[in-house]
């Protein structure tokens, strides 16, 4: 992976696949740049892919002390390397990452995000206040363990496939990157859509969720496309919080690009 310091020094850790018009994946919680892999190389026939460690997973460094600001100043780093106007796509919390960077001055040309995990209506910001009381009183007492379980859980996992992913070699992977979950959950404010925040927006911005899943996420990405002043919303039948990467590939080109998407014959 190539390297490069953010505005604080931090070395963020990326990857380039491909040619053509930029666009930067932006993980959400527990991802590193081989998440986002899959996607990147159905993207990369049409496009000049990034990908990235974010900072404290993977091989990018991390700061004395975290601030959704860095994570900006990171993906303007990026930014620059791609020419300075990418498009960006954000999974959940990366999600809302990049939409924060766009309101501080990012400069993307497209933004797409699948489900920002906001959570909509009086009764979200007393659950997300509660939610970060308890993660962070896990990452402080060293439970790594248990604060990516409160995570999958939250999030919807079963409590049975959380036992079984406690089992596999992946869980010390997710340990390893567990005190970010505190970033996503920074990136996240208090839980609402920050409408007025966005407002300054003015990218064209495709908001996705999936058809499989709850009510929630679907409420959420609503009012978020309608907050923003060109967002339009899209449902992808059959697809949950995690969509599948040949479902979602086509959605982005055709969105990031002005040709029709064709998909390699491999």
């Amino acid at each position: 992976m190539d390297m490069i310091p953010s505005r604080d020094g931090t070395p963020i850790a990326y990857r380039r696949r491909g040619d053509g018009p930029p666009v930067i994946l932006v993980g959400g919680a527990l991802a590193t740049a081989d998440t986002e892999a899959p996607l990147a190389r159905l993207l990369a026939p049409r496009f000049q892919v990034v990908t990235y460690d974010r900072r404290g997973r993977g091989a990018s460094g991390d700061g004395a002390r975290y601030a959704v600001e860095r994570e900006i100043e990171d993906l303007a780093a990026l930014a620059a390397v791609t020419g300075g106007s990418p498009s960006v796509f954000g999974v959940g919390a990366g999600g809302a990452l990049a939409l924060e960077a766009q309101a501080a001055g990012l400069g993307a040309a497209r933004l797409a995000v699948y489900e920002p995990p906001y959570a909509p209506g009086p009764a979200g910001p007393p659950r997300k206040a509660d939610r970060t009381a308890r993660l962070h009183r896990l990452l402080a007492a060293g439970d790594r363990g248990a604060a990516v379980e409160l995570f999958l859980t939250v999030t919807g996992v079963p409590a049975d496939l959380v036992a079984r992913m406690r089992r596999a070699p992946l869980w010390r992977t997710l340990e390893s990157v567990a005190h970010t979950l505190a970033y996503d959950d920074a990136v996240l404010g208090d839980g609402s859509v920050p409408a007025a925040r966005f407002a300054p927006v003015r990218a064209r911005t495709l908001v996705i969720c999936g058809g499989a899943g709850p009510a929630t996420p679907w409420t959420a990405t609503r009012l978020l496309a309608d907050a923003l002043p060109r967002g339009r919303h899209r449902t992808l039948t059959g697809q949950t919080r995690e969509p599948a990467p040949q479902v979602v590939a086509p959605v982005l080109a055709e969105f990031f690009g002005r040709e029709v998407y064709v998909r390699l014959a491999s």
